[in-house]
């Protein structure tokens, strides 16, 4: 389908008090295959919870919708991907120059005909407390996506036409063509509508009443992870169905037209080598990944085999590499702790030299125990509750020494976030807030990559390959044939 035409179209809701509201009276829409807008707001607005009302009432409406996530966060993408049923992609401009940035989001926006991106914190929020590096802001104008602001109006009346008015004036060429007045009743939405369209000029495109039966848990700064809430698609559709009622999605849409064209040139990979199987963990306990970064993988000659440290009792046969991301092990301590064949399997395979890389949630599986339940044990220390965050945000990381994914002086942009902390975390990369402190981090060996940090193959596709390589390298020496973890 290269396009989608709608002709003559009006929508209207009914309220108790306001009776009949008219949202769009004789509308004309095309979609044209690929068009893409933004939802922004502050931190505890309601993006996501907005994101994913649009995202499943769009689905309903039989469109083939793409999402895509603003920064480092792996928990939204999830919700992303549980609605569209494809995977949701992470565009940081941090780890990525304009070009990957939009390489990025025209191959996975490729065949869907609209794509929804969900900023992160407000929409200036950068590196810092004065600086638009890394915001949304920044990817907005890097990727030329049109936006929609998402505002908290939950008991406000006209002052909060004055934050909107503030995000409009702060910069040029803000790109802001849209507000959703999030929380909002019918009865202050239609007056701030009027107010909002005609003294500041930008589209009011509805509001998402409060639904405390659709509230979506937090943990830390995020959300819970989608596998743990038991009613997600329930949850979804009842939002699906008040969007429908109270979110101008045609409005929404053409916004969305004004998205032009996007001028991408292809980051050059090397041609993919002999192939390689790389066990990637994959449960609830090691969820952490961008989905972009596994394709790269994959991109390069890579075979991923999916395996549960929670459930299997050793490691697929034939492993040639081992990828364990993060997650929240601590949650599923015990039960990690008491797969002692998978632990056993797991520690055999890196003494024999399997290549592993480990990150997070997946290098304090590697670790004595966390908290008091033992684990792998093939690094030393243990890993406890810091009682608050560790280590937060982003960092650019420098290997001190030759390794499994660099040599000495390669670098690339990652991040952390993480309450659990390790009484050993290694110094093989020198891990460099943007400004200024730095520290020791990393277990690092021709073998290993494991720490805290968190990366994108995208950032740095050499660690991708160097990894493969020397997969490659060890096929014939340390693979995994043992099913038994002996």
């Amino acid at each position: 389908m290269d396009q989608i035409v709608l002709n003559h179209v009006t929508k209207q809701f009914t309220t108790k008090t306001l009776g009949t509201v008219t949202a769009v009276n004789d509308f004309n829409l095309t979609i044209k295959e690929g068009e893409c807008f933004s939802f922004l707001g502050p931190s505890g607005c309601g993006k996501t919870t907005v994101t994913c009302a649009v995202l499943q009432a769009l689905v309903n409406r039989s469109l083939s919708v793409a999402a895509a996530k603003c920064g480092p966060d792996y928990i939204d993408p999830m919700f992303h991907s549980r609605i569209i049923g494809a995977k949701s992609s992470n565009l940081d401009p941090f780890f990525f120059d304009e070009n990957t940035l939009r390489f990025l989001l025209a191959q996975n926006a490729s065949g869907c005909d609209v794509t929804v991106i969900e900023g992160v914190m407000g929409y200036y929020d950068g590196l810092g407390l004065t600086s638009t590096r890394a915001s949304t802001y920044e990817l907005a104008q890097k990727t030329v996506s049109p936006v929609v602001l998402v505002v908290n109006a939950r008991g406000a009346a006209l002052s909060v036409l004055a934050s909107v008015r503030g995000f409009l004036d702060f910069l040029p060429d803000d790109r802001i063509c849209g507000v959703i007045l999030n929380g909002c009743t019918a009865m202050t939405y239609a007056p701030l509508a009027r107010v909002l369209e005609d003294r500041l000029g930008v589209k009011a495109c509805g509001f998402l009443p409060n639904l405390p039966d659709c509230a979506l848990k937090s943990r830390h700064l995020g959300l819970v992870t989608a596998a743990e809430v038991a009613d997600l698609r329930e949850k979804m559709q009842r939002l699906a169905a008040e969007a429908e009622q109270t979110i101008d999605l045609d409005a929404l849409l053409t916004i969305a037209r004004e998205a032009p064209a996007l001028d991408v040139v292809p980051p050059t990979l090397p041609a993919p080598g002999a192939p390689v199987r790389i066990g990637v963990a994959r449960d609830n306990a090691f969820c952490f990944y961008y989905e972009d970064s596994l394709g790269l993988l994959r991109t390069v000659g890579a075979e991923l085999v999916p395996f549960s440290p929670l459930s299997d009792s050793a490691l697929p046969a034939g492993l040639d590499g081992l990828y364990l991301g993060g997650g929240y092990p601590e949650l599923y301590a015990a039960q990690l702790s008491e797969n002692h064949s998978m632990c056993s399997s797991v520690r055999a395979a890196l003494e024999a030299g399997l290549p592993c890389i480990a990150e997070c949630g997946g290098f304090m599986y590697l670790t004595e125990a966390i908290g008091e339940h033992p684990m792998v044990g093939f690094l030393p220390g243990r890993c406890f509750d810091a009682g608050k965050l560790a280590r937060f945000g982003y960092v650019t990381l420098t290997a001190e020494r030759d390794n499994l994914l660099c040599r000495a002086g390669g670098s690339i942009p990652a991040h952390e976030f993480h309450h659990w902390d390790a009484e050993q975390t290694g110094d093989a990369f020198t891990a460099a807030k943007p400004f200024g402190r730095s520290w020791p981090c990393v277990f690092a060996t021709d073998t290993l990559y494991a720490g805290y940090p968190h990366f994108h193959f995208y950032a740095n596709p050499s660690f991708a390959v160097r990894f493969l390589d020397a997969c490659r390298k060890g096929k014939h020496h340390a693979g995994t044939d043992q099913t038994d973890g002996h």
